[in-house]
């Protein structure tokens, strides 16, 4: 969601991304490896045809040097998508969604398509569920309450969107909630 400068106060998508290729996902080595270590900790070693775990932004790494196979998340596929957009159109709550999924799935959709199966109808998939609900995130903000507000299995691109509006309207309500001060009598001396 394009948002104008003045409601910029929270994290990029780019910069969401970034977060979330931190997250560790399997690879299939193509080359061996030793281990290798980086501040953010030790990987390897990598021996084909072996699957490993390392963070998402080394696997892309490798994937753009042709050096490993992604192997993608459980819930990356076609099947699970079409089940949760289902849930999205007919059930009033969040369905329940990893809490990257966003970025994970655009970071792989850009780096791997051909590690995925049928992409092309993953993110006609993942589009659609981001629209379904992003109309219910507005939905539940039309309905601000300065007592309770309940959107429960957000994701952290959702929570990102909704936070600069969210944060302003419980400003506006609570300025509008609040008890005028109680007004003194006038000395008529």
């Amino acid at each position: 969601m394009a948002l104008p400068p003045s409601l910029r106060t929270s994290v990029t998508p780019p910069e969401l991304e970034l977060v979330a290729s931190e997250q560790l996902v399997e690879i299939i080595p193509l080359v061996s490896m030793e281990r290798t270590a980086f501040i953010s900790g030790a990987y390897g070693p990598l021996r084909p045809p072996t699957k490993c775990k390392m963070p998402l932004w080394m696997a892309s790494n490798l994937k753009l040097k042709k050096k490993c196979h992604i192997v993608p998340p459980t819930w990356l596929n076609v099947e699970f998508l079409q089940d949760r957009l289902t849930q999205e159109t007919t059930l009033p709550s969040f369905s329940e969604m990893p809490f990257r999924f966003a970025e994970i799935a655009k970071i792989l959709l850009d780096v791997a398509p051909d590690d995925l199966q049928n992409p092309e109808k993953l993110r006609t998939l993942l589009k659609d569920i981001r629209e379904a609900r992003q109309a219910k995130s507005r939905e539940g903000l039309s309905k601000l309450d300065p007592n309770e507000l309940i959107l429960q299995n957000l994701c952290a691109m959702e929570i990102n969107e909704i936070r600069p509006f969210f944060v302003r309207g419980m400003a506006v309500l609570t300025q509008l909630t609040r008890e005028p001060p109680p007004v003194e009598p006038m000395d008529e001396t």
